[in-house]
């Protein structure tokens, strides 16, 4: 099984290294650290550990030291085109298991344990998701639901949505 702990400063390296797994890099023939350089997508991770930052990382058990997945926020400011982008006091979920671990509940451990974090600092979490990608089922059992209308065109040219899941509303 796993262990869960809070993201620090010190694990902006595995973040990096989930990031680009998340934003399937190399699917898309992008290098992984091509992320660093990438507007859009370094905001998730630069600069860790910031005031309002909140992620969660699993370990294996019998491995304390072997990260395999993490699930990761941090409010951020609009840009054009975003995807994932709700309100400025919802903050943004990045998620990822490394691939050789995925379909073992790490995912949903870190997802259950971000969730749990956040609920009592923010009003809901959003994240945006490619059309057809099979983690979409794991947002939904976890009461992420589809936000109307935010169908857009992704980085690579496929389609991805917005979902959000509301703790409490703040109106």
């Amino acid at each position: 099984m796993f262990s869960i702990h809070s993201a620090t400063a010190q694990d902006e390296p595995f973040l990096w290294d989930m990031l680009a797994v998340a934003a399937h890099m190399d699917e898309a023939g992008e290098r992984p650290d091509s992320a660093k350089t990438n507007p859009f997508l370094s905001r998730y991770v630069s600069h860790w550990g910031k005031s309002g930052d909140v992620g969660c990382i699993a370990c294996l058990l019998e491995y304390p030291h072997r990260q395999i997945a993490a699930a990761w926020c941090r409010l951020l400011p609009p840009m054009d085109n975003q995807l994932g982008y709700v309100s400025a006091d919802i903050p943004e979920l990045a998620i990822a298991t490394i691939p050789e671990f995925q379909g073992q509940g790490a995912g949903s451990a870190v997802l259950h344990a971000l969730i749990d974090a956040a609920r009592d600092r923010y009003s809901g979490l959003s994240l945006n998701v490619r059309i057809g990608n099979p983690a979409l089922r794991l947002y939904e059992r976890f009461g992420f639901r589809i936000i109307p209308d935010s169908n857009v065109i992704n980085r690579v040219g496929g389609q991805s949505m917005t979902m959000a899941l509301i703790f409490h509303d703040t109106n």
